[in-house]
C-alpha cells in the first residue's frame, strides 16, 4: 500500500513536472517566436555576387564585390561536396527535423564534463542557415532558442536540397571567400567538379574555424582537420577506406587564382565603376552580380597607354633634370633606408624602370647598387640630357660630367640599356643602365568609335598608381585652338566658304562697361594679310578666327558648340572663339567624332551591355538597329544581318563636311602636317592655350577618333618654342597611336554629302579640290570671295591677280568642278 501511494505521489510529481516543463517550453517558444524574421524570405534568396567587367575580347577587366562569391545551384554541385559538408558539420542532417537533439545532448554532456574548455556547439546546417541569413552572431541563449525555432520552420518550408544550397553558397570559408564555389577557385584555382576528394574534405573542414585551418599559416592543423573530415566521411559510408587513405596521402597544393589574365586599364575600369555606381547604386554594383560587357579594346588600350607614356617622357626629358628620386644621407645603412624609401614611395612607371642607389661617382660613369641583380653602371652618355630644370620650363647648361647630375647616396630611377641611341652605336658592357625620370607633366588619351561613340581606350594620366584623377573625363581645361572648327562651322552656316578671304591683321575689341580692350594675337605674333578661310584653319590663325566669330555672331558659335556637346553652357563672349571656355577631353573627342560622322548624334559609352545575375539584359548601348539579328531562319533564303542607321544629321551635313575637308588640310599642310606621312585622310586640329598651358590634338578618320591632352595638374606653362604646342607635344602621340591601330589597314575616305561641288582651287597651300555648296561654287551667281577685314569688302579675286604684300599670289580658282 505504501509502495502504491509512493508511486502515485511520484507519478503526480512527474505529471506536474511534465506539465510545467511542457508549459515552460511552450511559453519560451511563444515568447521567442514573437518578432522573428520571416523565414519565407529565403525563397527569394539572392546572395551578394561579384559584378564583373569584361573587355570586348571577353577577358576580365575588373571585379567588384563586398563578398567574393560565385553562386552554384545545388543540382550542379558534385555529390561528394554535399556529402563532405554534411559529414563534417551535421551527420544526421537528412534525418533530423531542424535540430539534432542527439548532437545537442552530446554537446551538453561534453561541456559539463569539461568546464574549462571552449564550449562545444551543436548547431546543425539548418540552424546555421537560420543564423547566417536571419539572425546575428550574438552568443546568447535567447539567440540559440530563436535559431532553433527558425530551424524547425525552415525544415517545414524547404527541402533538404534547398537548405544545402543556401548553406553552401553563403558560408564563409576564409580569406574573403563566401560560398564553396568561390573558395574552390581561390584556394585551388578549380571549379567544384575539378576538386579532388582531399581538396573537398579540406574545404568542408573550414566552416568551424577558417583562419585556424589556413593551409599556408597553419599547415599542420589544416591537414589534421582535413583528415578528420575524411574519417567522418568513411564512418558515414560516403567513401571507402582505400579512398580515404589515398586522399590523406595527397599533398594539398595551394594555387591562388592567378592564371586569369586581367586586362590592365585602370582609368577605364574606374570610370565604368563610377557610371555603374550612379546607375545601379552600391548594392547593385557590389552585390548584384552584374555582368558588364565594356567597349574596351585591350590592344588599342595598350597602344594608347604606351604612346601617352612615351610622349610624357619625351616632353619631360626635353625640360631637364629635377633631381634624384630621394636621398640617403648615411650610406652605412643604405640598405635599410633604401627599403623604406621603396616601400613608402613605390615607383610608378614602365615595368622596366627600377630604383637604385648611387654608390660611386666616376669621371665617366656612375656605379649603382640596390638592383635585383646586384650592382650596375650608368654611363655618362646616358646622362647628357640631364641639364637642370629652370623656371618657366627652361633648361640649364648640359652636364659636363656625372657629378653635375648625381651624388653618392642619391636614389635614382634607371632602366637597363644595351647600347646608345644611333644605328651603328657600340654596345654597352653588361649591366649598363640609363638614367630615367618620372615626369611631372600629365595627360590623357581617348580613342572612340567615330560612328557609335564607343570608347575603345582611355588613358587618364601617367599612372593610376600615382594619381587616380582621370584627366580624360575629370579635368576641365580650355581647349584653345582645338575649338576653332566649331567657329568655322558657324561661319560655313552663315555664308562663308573655304575660299572666302579674311584679313589676318591686328585686331582689338572693346567690350565696353569699363572693361579693358581685348587685343588677341597670333601664335608667333605675325600676320598674313588677306588669307583664305581654309588657310586660316590649317595654320590656326587666331585673328582670322576672331573676325569670323564677330561677323557671324558669338551666339551662333555658342549654339554650335552646345549642339556638338563641347559645353553645356558658354558665355557669348568673343574670347570664347579662341577656346577660352572649359571642357573635357572626352567631350571634345565626342564633338570631333560627330563632325567626322556627318553630324550623327552619339553618346560616349564605355559599356556595350549590362546583364543582371540571371543573364537578362538590362542595358544596351547601340544607336543603330540590326535588321535580321537574332531572327530564326525561316523556310526562305537566309538573309545576312544588316546594321540600319536611322539617325538623321542634327546639323547641315554640307557645312560639316566643308569643315572636315578643311581639317584634312591641317594634317597635311598645317600645324599637324607631320601626320601627312601616315598616308590616310585625317580630319584633325591642334590646340594650344595662352602661355602654352594646355596642348591638344584631336584627329578623326571615318572609323576612329582620337583625342590627346597634355598639361600640368596645377596649370602652368609647358615652355616656350614651337615644340610646346599641340602640334609639337600632342600630335606625335596621335601619330604613334595611329601607326599601330591603322597598321595594314587601307585608308577610308570620308563620305561626301550629296550635292556638294568639288572645284580645283589654288590657294596659299597649293592646288586642291575645294568643296562648295550648290550655288556658291565658282561660276555661279552666289560665288563670293569677299574680304572680311572689319571695314569693307574686297572681291573679284582671280587666279592671276596682283601680288600680295607678302610676295605671294592672292588665292584664286582654276579648272572645272564636279558634283557629288
Amino acid at each position: 500500500m505504501k509502495v502504491l501511494n509512493l508511486f502515485k505521489i511520484l507519478l503526480a510529481f512527474a505529471t506536474a513536472a511534465l506539465i510545467v516543463g511542457t508549459g515552460t517550453v511552450a511559453g519560451l517558444f511563444w515568447h521567442f517566436s514573437h518578432g522573428l524574421p520571416d523565414h519565407k524570405q529565403l525563397a527569394d534568396y539572392q546572395p551578394a555576387i561579384s559584378s564583373r567587367l569584361y573587355a570586348s575580347d571577353g577577358r576580365l577587366l575588373a571585379e567588384y564585390a563586398r563578398e567574393k562569391r560565385v553562386f552554384v545551384p545545388v543540382a550542379a554541385m558534385p555529390k561528394r561536396v554535399l556529402e563532405a559538408f554534411v559529414a563534417a558539420e551535421d551527420q544526421r542532417f537528412f534525418s533530423h527535423p531542424g535540430v539534432d537533439f542527439i548532437g545537442v545532448a552530446r554537446a551538453v554532456i561534453a561541456n559539463v564534463a569539461n568546464p574549462g574548455k571552449r564550449p562545444e556547439g551543436a548547431s546543425g546546417l539548418t540552424q546555421q542557415v537560420a543564423k547566417n541569413f536571419l539572425l546575428t552572431n550574438q552568443a546568447t541563449l535567447a539567440r540559440k532558442i530563436r535559431e532553433a525555432i527558425l530551424a524547425f520552420r525552415i525544415e517545414e518550408t524547404y527541402s533538404k536540397d534547398r537548405i544545402l544550397e543556401l548553406y553552401l553558397n553563403e558560408i564563409y570559408l576564409g580569406s574573403g571567400n563566401y560560398g564553396v564555389a568561390q573558395a574552390a577557385i581561390n584556394y585551388f584555382d578549380r571549379s567544384l567538379d575539378e576538386l579532388t576528394l582531399s581538396e573537398i574534405a579540406y574545404l568542408a573542414g573550414l566552416p568551424k574555424a577558417p583562419n585556424r585551418y589556413n593551409l599556408v599559416r597553419n599547415e599542420k592543423e589544416a591537414y589534421a582537420r582535413r583528415d578528420y573530415v575524411l574519417g567522418r566521411m568513411l564512418d558515414d559510408g560516403y567513401i571507402t577506406a582505400a579512398e580515404m587513405q589515398q586522399a590523406r596521402a595527397e599533398k594539398l597544393q595551394y594555387r591562388r587564382r592567378g592564371n586569369t589574365e586581367v586586362v590592365q586599364a585602370d582609368f577605364f575600369a574606374e570610370e565604368v565603376r563610377r557610371n555603374l555606381l550612379a546607375a545601379y547604386g552600391e548594392k547593385g554594383l557590389y552585390e548584384g552580380g552584374l555582368t558588364v560587357s565594356t567597349t574596351l579594346d585591350p590592344a588599342i588600350q595598350a597602344v594608347a597607354d604606351n604612346a601617352l607614356r612615351d610622349g610624357l617622357i619625351t616632353y619631360d626629358r626635353r625640360h631637364g633634370w629635377r633631381g634624384p628620386y630621394a636621398r640617403i644621407a648615411d650610406m652605412s645603412v643604405w640598405e635599410e633606408e633604401f627599403a623604406r624609401i621603396a616601400q613608402r614611395r613605390p615607383l610608378s612607371g614602365p615595368p622596366t624602370w627600377q630604383l637604385a642607389v648611387v654608390s660611386k661617382v666616376e669621371p665617366q660613369a656612375v656605379q649603382i647598387v640596390g638592383l635585383p641583380d646586384g650592382e650596375g653602371t650608368v654611363p655618362f652618355s646616358e646622362m647628357t640630357w640631364a641639364g637642370p630644370t629652370l623656371a618657366e620650363q627652361r633648361v640649364g647648361a648640359p652636364p659636363r660630367s656625372p657629378k653635375d647630375v648625381v651624388n653618392v647616396g642619391d636614389v635614382i630611377v634607371v632602366e637597363k640599356v644595351e647600347k646608345p641611341a644611333g644605328q651603328n652605336a657600340k654596345p654597352y658592357p653588361p649591366r649598363s643602365y640609363g638614367l630615367r625620370q618620372v615626369p611631372n607633366v600629365e595627360g590623357g588619351v581617348v580613342v572612340m568609335d567615330t560612328q557609335t561613340g564607343r570608347v575603345l581606350a582611355m588613358s587618364g594620366g601617367w599612372s593610376y598608381a600615382r594619381s587616380q584623377f582621370n584627366r580624360a573625363v575629370q579635368a576641365a581645361r580650355q581647349p584653345g585652338s582645338s575649338f576653332k572648327p566649331f567657329v568655322y562651322l558657324a561661319a560655313m552656316d552663315n555664308g562663308f566658304t573655304p575660299a572666302s578671304i579674311v584679313l589676318d591683321a591686328p585686331f582689338s575689341y572693346d567690350p565696353g562697361y569699363g572693361q579693358p580692350v581685348w587685343t588677341p594675337k597670333n601664335y608667333g605674333n605675325d600676320y598674313l594679310g588677306p588669307t583664305t578661310v581654309r588657310r586660316g584653319l590649317e595654320l590656326s590663325r587666331n585673328l582670322m578666327t576672331v573676325r569670323m566669330a564677330q561677323q557671324v555672331g558669338m551666339k551662333k558659335v555658342v549654339e554650335v558648340a552646345k549642339e556638338f556637346g563641347v559645353v553645356d553652357q558658354m558665355g557669348a563672349y568673343l574670347p570664347m572663339a579662341l577656346g577660352a571656355g572649359e571642357t573635357t577631353l572626352l567631350r571634345m573627342t565626342m564633338a570631333y567624332a560627330m563632325l567626322a560622322n556627318g553630324a550623327l548624334e552619339i553618346t560616349p559609352s564605355l559599356v556595350d551591355r549590362v546583364q543582371d545575375r540571371n543573364g537578362k539584359t538590362v542595358y544596351r548601348h547601340e544607336p543603330r538597329a540590326c535588321r535580321g539579328c537574332g531572327e530564326q531562319a525561316g523556310g526562305g533564303k537566309p538573309v545576312a544581318p544588316e546594321i540600319v542607321d536611322a539617325r538623321k544629321p542634327f546639323h547641315d551635313p554640307a557645312s560639316v563636311y566643308q569643315v572636315v575637308h578643311m581639317m584634312l588640310g591641317v594634317t597635311t599642310r598645317g600645324t599637324a602636317g607631320r601626320l601627312a606621312a601616315l598616308g590616310r585622310p585625317i580630319a584633325g586640329k591642334t590646340g594650344t592655350t595662352n602661355d602654352a598651358r594646355d596642348n591638344w590634338f584631336l584627329g578623326s578618320t571615318p572609323d576612329i577618333t582620337v583625342g590627346i591632352y597634355i598639361g600640368f595638374d596645377e596649370p602652368k606653362t609647358l615652355g616656350h618654342g614651337n615644340l610646346e604646342t599641340g602640334g609639337g607635344n600632342a600630335a606625335p602621340i596621335y601619330e604613334a597611336i595611329a601607326k599601330q591601330i591603322f597598321k595594314d589597314k587601307p585608308p577610308t575616305p570620308f563620305r561626301i554629302p550629296p550635292g556638294l561641288r568639288m572645284v580645283k582651287f589654288t590657294y596659299e597651300g597649293g592646288t586642291i579640290d575645294e568643296v562648295f555648296k550648290p550655288g556658291t561654287e565658282p561660276g555661279s551667281e552666289g560665288f563670293n570671295q569677299t574680304l572680311l577685314d572689319g571695314s569693307g569688302p574686297w572681291s573679284g579675286i582671280d587666279p592671276g591677280g596682283p601680288q600680295q604684300a607678302g610676295g605671294g599670289r592672292r588665292p584664286g580658282l582654276t579648272g572645272t568642278g564636279e558634283t557629288y
